[in-house]
């Protein structure tokens, strides 16, 4: 069987992606078959396609990690999904395509309350989200956080689910519309990400300092986020994006975005009481138990409106969507996620929250 997909065939600027028919995988036992409807677009995607992601399949290939459709096939071992179930799912690669294959462990059915677009904006970025904060950040209620970046995809997602734990939230963001919204979801403030934040930061929260940062950027704002972590604070990395200041692949800027990033000495941790953790999503496949827990914990609040997918611009699922997406990300323009979608909208369907 084949199917249509956006490709990476050369690396380079947003432009290099390619639209072709290719061949779907065979489907396996404990696999689903999911005609995709809507698909989300991650800053992840725009790093492999210039050549900086760590982990990737021989090209061409599909970028793409999560996905919203109906399940057009089911494995003989599965029994969580039917066939014509309206479903979300993750997957390692492959979700810029109209179909897509997937382990049924990663494949959740789709609230009735939401839409496709919807779906398709919440698999990776809440559960990274949540892997932060509860999974290795250990939050409870009445504890800190400062969320770096809170005004893309995995920061708003963090944002509301950190105010949903009773936790006192503060962000950053790199305009005022963002910084603005930031505060209207939840967060108690939202400083200059542009600026010097750590300042205001300190001028607010005083002497108390941070339980919990969550830092996608890396450079000086993880060496800022360490220097406000309280006794016991937790900093938790998932990204270097600093590392990406454009649509080229720039090695002087990886490499001085790595530089300035520090070096931490486990010893230098021990006189602070401090913990550093990574997150990587998609090399969480050893902890099932974990995502599954994250996905049975938020679909409920994700029905009863508790929670949220934050949506900033939908672009049609073709190459021409993927390349104006891709450079929407590259821009820091997005405030929430960007999907990628096979219904037609008219590119104002984008709207910051749900309804």
């Amino acid at each position: 069987m084949r199917t249509r997909a956006i490709l990476i065939d050369r690396l380079g600027p947003p432009e290099r992606l390619v639209e072709r028919d290719v061949e779907l995988a065979d489907l396996g036992p404990d696999q689903i078959h999911v005609e995709v409807q809507a698909a989300g677009v991650n800053f992840a995607d725009l790093i492999m396609r210039m050549g900086l992601y760590g982990t990737v399949p021989p090209r061409p290939f599909s970028p793409g990690f999560e996905v919203a459709g109906t399940a057009a096939r089911v494995g003989a071992h599965v029994e969580s999904i039917r066939e014509g179930d309206r479903v979300i799912a993750w997957s390692r690669f492959g979700g810029y395509a109209h179909d897509v294959v997937v382990e049924a462990r990663n494949v959740h059915l789709l609230p009735d309350e939401l839409d496709w677009v919807d779906g398709a904006a919440i698999p990776v970025v809440f559960a990274t989200a949540w892997a932060c904060l509860f999974g290795v950040g250990r939050a409870v209620a009445g504890q800190t956080v400062l969320v770096l970046g809170a005004g893309g995809g995995v920061g708003t997602a963090a944002v509301q689910l950190a105010r949903a734990a009773g936790l006192v939230v503060y962000g950053t963001a790199g305009t005022q519309e963002k910084r603005d919204f930031v505060v209207k979801l939840g967060a108690t403030e939202c400083f200059n990400s542009r600026g010097n934040w750590e300042n205001p930061l300190v001028a607010t929260i005083g002497k108390r300092g941070l339980d919990i940062a969550l830092d996608p950027l890396g450079g000086a704002a993880t060496a800022a986020c360490r220097r406000q972590l309280a006794s016991m604070g937790r900093l938790v990395v998932y990204g270097m994006s600093l590392a990406v200041p454009g649509v080229r692949r720039n090695w002087l800027a990886a490499a001085l975005t790595w530089l300035r990033t520090p070096r931490i000495h486990p010893m230098s941790l021990v006189r602070g009481n401090l913990s550093v953790s990574g997150v990587h999503l998609l090399h969480l496949s050893s902890k099932q138990d974990l995502v599954q827990q994250a996905f049975e914990e938020m679909l409920p609040k994700f029905r009863s409106g508790e929670l949220h997918p934050v949506l900033d611009r939908v672009f049609s699922l073709d190459r021409d969507g993927a390349v104006q997406a891709h450079r929407r990300l590259h821009a820091r323009e997005n405030l929430g996620k960007v999907v990628l979608a096979r219904e037609t909208y008219d590119g104002s369907r984008g709207h910051h929250s749900r309804g």
